[in-house]
């Protein structure tokens, strides 16, 4: 995705690389750093950069319709130098009224099983943005009792030992200090982000098991990241089999994923 455009109003971040020069790249085949660019499958290591690879590829058109469009990245040779499996996987974008659904599609067509994680990164700028001011607006969730958040604490990765509780989230120019909140466990099926007089102006709906929150610390950055993940972040020194991530995904031979979200504009 590079726009969102409703009733001439642009609601994706426009990619300014002063701040963060994406606007809502998918994340896989993980999601977030490997301790030290690094991971192991059946004893060999490999490297791979924070949230993988397929960003930074070129997908193919497979569908183009008035409503929807599909596209697919298939591993090549450059993909499995730095991860050794054969995959297909498509994304679609469908729209329906003031909502966009994305669609994610990944099949295993190699002989073996195929771990993976998958994640969303989409950047929205905050409502009424003032740079002079700290106020942004505010996080709603579908869910108010007992939520908790976790954080990066070295390189990257994750302490998931330690949790803090979580509301109605007042967004301002510390919210993100120390990075990322990621919230695990299905804990929430929707985050609303409102403006500073709680009204709602956009959404996004998704069933993933975890989700994280960011924007970039200390740049009084437009914008928020809603990230819903089919993974996360290694836990920081995790030296262990890349299966055995936390939150992977497994796929049997010729065996499909399918998962997604949607983005509502609420004005």
């Amino acid at each position: 995705l590079c726009n969102i455009v409703c009733n001439g109003k642009e609601y994706l971040w426009q990619a300014d690389p002063s701040f963060w020069k994406r606007h809502s790249p998918v994340l896989f085949p993980i999601v977030g750093s490997v301790w030290e660019n690094e991971y192991r499958i059946d004893g060999a290591t490999y490297n791979l950069t924070q949230h993988g690879f397929a960003r930074d590829m070129n997908f193919e058109l497979i569908r183009e319709q008035p409503d929807e469009l599909r596209y697919r990245l298939a591993d090549n040779e450059e993909s499995r130098r730095r991860y050794p499996f054969p995959f297909r996987l498509e994304i679609g974008y469908r729209i329906q009224g003031k909502q966009i659904e994305v669609l994610w599609e990944v099949k295993n067509t190699g002989d073996k099983e195929l771990h993976f994680q998958i994640g969303a990164h989409p950047a929205f700028y905050f409502p009424a943005f003032d740079m002079k001011s700290n106020e942004r607006g505010y996080l709603g969730f579908d869910r108010t009792e007992d939520l908790k958040y976790i954080l990066i604490s070295e390189k990257g990765c994750a302490d998931p030992e330690h949790e803090y509780p979580l509301r109605l989230l007042p967004l301002d120019t510390h919210t993100f200090d120390r990075d990322a909140l990621i919230l695990e466990n299905n804990q929430v099926e929707k985050v609303t982000l409102y403006n500073k007089e709680k009204q709602p102006y956009l959404s996004l709906r998704f069933t993933t098991p975890v989700a994280g929150l960011w924007s970039p610390p200390a740049k009084n950055a437009p914008f928020i990241c809603i990230e819903p993940w089919y993974g996360r972040c290694d836990r920081a020194h995790y030296d262990g089999e890349y299966k055995d991530k936390d939150w992977m995904q497994h796929l049997q031979p010729a065996a499909v994923f399918k998962g997604g979200y949607v983005i509502q504009i609420e004005e």
